[in-house]
């Protein structure tokens, strides 16, 4: 072969062409790559490597290398605080939505890159069309550019909720598009997604043209007033239902406020503003009687924090009487206050009275109160009664083995319990009582009375040989003038 000539090469060696080489650096992706990082290099806070540049190390804002974990970590967290919907409450009559995914795969987070269009708005999407222009990534799929959230229809956005996709609100501006994205929630029958919108909906309209909007929504507008109840918005909720022109709900509702308060005296005062409420005659009969024992009660508490009297000496008072019950109300003044005028308002017949307590709720009230004071006396009174020729006899409209039952927890004497155990009119129940609360008496004539000789041995070998109860069986054991029908 012969020589080049020397002005042969020094030709070749200085052209701009080279001669063909097997090293990749000098191949054309080489110097596409090579393009994009002088490029790179220009751009500042640029963050679109390639993958292929896992040995550079640049550095952010705060002067943490990008490719480092906590820098990730802390833009991730940013990312998803800037861009994900609000959190809202789950319906349980309907599917529930699955947990929105993330948009970071494993790889992007510790190279701090985050899928294009995952948890970013609108504004933050178009902002980001200037960087990406003079710096495009190379080999990039041509479909992804389809994932950005910003050009979703609502139909698609709302398939993207179902699915847990990243999705945005944000661009929907208009009232027609709000509306459109709301019917489409509703037509998927997923009571989170319709929820999601509401709160969307709740934030970026005003609520005269919301609450017009729903009026014509009949599910979402159940679902909104759930999610107000949910979220204790008890003042919106009123205005709603106001709005919707249901009166009666809107004053149960306002009168519910009043568990808030803890002052007794703005209670009862708030109480009495909601007397003039449209209620319903059964409710509005119920908030009279709740400002009346209210209005009662601070009375009651301020005399007798004050009291000295022998009842409070012996049984001093262990709580307030103050927003009590009815019936623990009836309880304390049978306790404290029995047998007081009707005028004074802790008198158990002015309360029993006012509040149109029944005679058998009355009975029952006030007997486990004087039977707790052991005032057999004024257990007495409670069934006494006179009949037309001014005889005494009791009577009870609870039951006389109830009433047993009452005085035996109270720890009554066995002649007051057999007086009242030999008044129960079924003879089985009587029978049972005087065996259970050992009323031997009652025993030994009921057995005597049925004729029934096996039993009156049987329960004579029970009691005590020198009683008076095992003498008057043995009598009527002997008695040869009674049939016995064993």
């Amino acid at each position: 072969m012969t020589r080049a000539k020397p002005e042969d090469d020094e030709y070749w060696n200085s052209s701009k062409f080279k001669a063909f080489t097997f090293d990749d650096e000098d191949d054309e992706f080489s110097q596409l790559k090579e393009s994009k990082r002088a490029v790179n290099s220009i751009l500042v806070g640029d963050d679109d490597d390639d993958d292929d540049e896992d040995d550079v190390e640049r550095v952010s804002w705060s002067g943490e290398p990008v490719g480092s974990i906590s820098w990730s970590v802390k833009e991730t967290a940013s990312s998803i605080r800037s861009g994900s919907e609000q959190s809202f409450p789950k319906i349980d009559t309907t599917p529930s939505l699955s947990k929105q995914g993330s948009g970071y795969s494993l790889s992007s987070l510790f190279k701090a890159k985050s899928k294009p269009g995952a948890f970013q708005s609108f504004s933050e999407s178009f902002s980001d069309t200037s960087s990406r222009t003079y710096a495009p990534e190379l080999r990039k799929p041509k479909s992804e550019g389809k994932d950005f959230v910003s050009d979703l229809s609502p139909e698609e956005t709302v398939r993207r909720m179902q699915k847990g996709r990243a999705f945005s609100l944000e661009k929907f501006r208009s009232l027609q598009d709000k509306l459109l994205l709301l019917d489409e929630a509703v037509a998927v029958y997923d009571g989170n997604i319709i929820t999601a919108v509401l709160i969307f909906l709740k934030k970026s309209l005003s609520k005269e043209i919301l609450f017009r909007e729903l009026m014509a929504r009949d599910v979402a507008l159940r679902h909104y007033v759930h999610y107000l109840k949910e979220m204790g918005e008890q003042k919106l909720l009123v205005e709603l239902l106001k709005a919707l022109g249901r009166t009666e709900d809107m004053a149960l509702m306002h009168y519910k406020e009043h568990l808030n308060i803890k002052d007794e005296g703005r209670r009862r005062d708030f109480l009495k503003s909601c007397l003039s409420l449209p209620f319903s005659q059964d409710d509005a009969t119920h908030v009279q009687d709740h400002y009346t024992l209210l209005e009662r009660q601070i009375i009651i508490e301020a005399s007798d924090k004050k009291a000295d009297g022998e009842i409070f000496k012996r049984f001093p008072r262990k709580a307030s009487i103050l927003n009590m019950p009815i019936i623990t109300t009836l309880y304390y003044s049978c306790f404290y206050h029995y047998g007081e005028s009707e005028g004074t308002f802790s008198s158990p017949s002015n309360i029993r009275k006012t509040f149109r307590i029944s005679e058998k709720q009355y009975i029952l009230t006030a007997l486990g109160a004087r039977a707790k004071l052991k005032s057999w006396f004024d257990v007495d009174s409670l069934f006494n009664t006179k009949n037309w020729l001014g005889y005494t006899k009791k009577r009870s409209p609870i039951g006389f083995h109830r009433v047993v039952d009452i005085l035996h927890k109270n720890s009554a004497p066995v002649n007051v319990l057999q007086e009242y155990v030999n008044l129960i009119d079924d003879p089985d129940l009587k029978l049972s009582g005087a065996l259970k609360y050992k009323c031997h008496d009652i025993v030994i004539n009921t057995y005597r009375d049925l004729k029934d000789r096996q039993q009156l041995i049987v329960y004579r070998e029970k009691l005590e040989r020198d009683s008076h109860e095992y003498r008057k069986i043995q009598e009527l054991l002997n008695n040869v003038q009674i049939r016995w029908k064993n």
